[in-house]
């Protein structure tokens, strides 16, 4: 078990003239795909890397182009027009809630790539004889392609709808919530969902209690140990399928504690409270055990959300090395999941 740092992109954002295509689009140049470009961009969906574009260029023109090409559902939020394209970026990362150092970006222009590079340092920028040589580079080869990872596109696009139909909702969070119709399914870890877990561990940094990642053989000595419950979520809603977006592992550690040594939950539904969910659960299931609940606490550049979770769910450190912490549940009731959430546990505790 290990920290590890983000590696892979998470999210390559193309510029559109000399880059994507071979000419300007404002100047009447051939808007025909580059050498390689299509077959690029197929492949980097299907390994679950999104696409989005910061192109200085009139919008409805420049879409009209990707529409033709067949290839305008694959970008995510694209920016298309005469503004700084580091303030492109900057809305792209907003939008899909990704950090910097999961982003790319590709263009022809040294300046644009010095541009975006100065205001965001940790994004990583390509020039446009890049394109040949990305999918062997290893920030863009995932260890394993998923059924999630191939979906993820899809899933990130009906997010954006939630998105927009919370924007004109009138009520409530709580009540926009109860609307979206959350189904949460919580089961035991087995080894066919072992190549999906490790990718949550890896790409997870926001919403991940420790940080810490498992090898895959850990991984799969975890799913077997009696001192360990290991559990994973899937969620759907009535917009669609979200996958598996979280992560329980449980240690008993004596007679009378259970720890919590990994909380993890998708950044993709950060704002639907199954990080909450999932501990209140955690709690339901230590108190059904007569353990104490304590959990473990790394502090990263990134999580901080996850402690003000702990917090605020009623925990209180009784021990601290460096930004190592060891929480535990204070309270004396036992929280349930949000009564928005339609929860089932059954394959769980079977």
């Amino acid at each position: 078990m290990e920290e590890q740092a983000a590696k892979q992109v998470k999210c390559l954002i193309w510029d559109l003239d000399r880059t994507l295509w071979e000419g300007v689009l404002s100047e009447g140049g051939s808007t025909a795909l580059r050498e390689g470009v299509r077959e690029t961009l197929a492949e980097l969906d299907r390994r679950g890397i999104l696409l989005s574009i910061a192109s200085k260029n009139e919008a409805a023109p420049a879409m009209k182009v990707l529409k033709d090409l067949g290839i305008d559902d694959l970008f995510l939020c694209p920016q298309i027009s005469w503004d700084d394209k580091a303030v492109s970026v900057q809305r792209i990362m907003e939008l899909l809630n990704l950090k910097p150092e999961a982003i790319a970006f590709i263009d022809d222009n040294p300046f644009e790539r010095d541009a975006v590079q100065y205001q965001h340092p940790k994004v990583r920028v390509y020039d446009e004889n890049a394109v040949p040589g990305l999918l062997s580079l290893p920030e863009f080869t995932p260890r394993f392609i998923t059924p999630d990872s191939a979906a993820r596109r899809h899933m990130y696009q009906t997010d954006l709808l939630r998105q927009q139909a919370k924007q004109t909702f009138t009520g409530s969070s709580e009540e926009f919530l109860k609307t979206l119709q959350i189904h949460v399914a919580v089961k035991r870890v087995t080894e066919d969902d072992l190549q999906r877990v490790e990718e949550l561990t890896i790409r997870t940094h926001q919403l991940n209690a420790t940080g810490y990642t498992y090898s895959y053989d850990e991984l799969v000595e975890l799913t077997h140990s009696p001192r360990h419950i290991f559990l994973v979520c899937s969620m759907h809603d009535r917009y669609g399928d979200n996958g598996k977006v979280g992560l329980l592992l449980l240690e008993h550690t004596s007679e009378e504690v259970m720890t919590l040594k990994l909380l993890i939950v998708s950044c993709r539904v950060m704002s639907y409270g199954i990080g909450s969910a999932l501990l209140a659960y955690a709690m339901q299931l230590s108190h059904r055990l007569g353990k104490k609940l304590h959990a473990e606490f790394f502090q990263t550049e990134h999580n901080r959300i996850m402690y003000i979770t702990y917090k605020m769910a009623g925990f209180e450190e009784i021990e601290e090395n460096g930004d190592q912490l060891l929480l535990s549940y204070a309270g004396e009731e036992v929280p349930t999941p949000p009564a928005y959430i339609i929860w089932d546990t059954s394959e769980a505790e079977a």
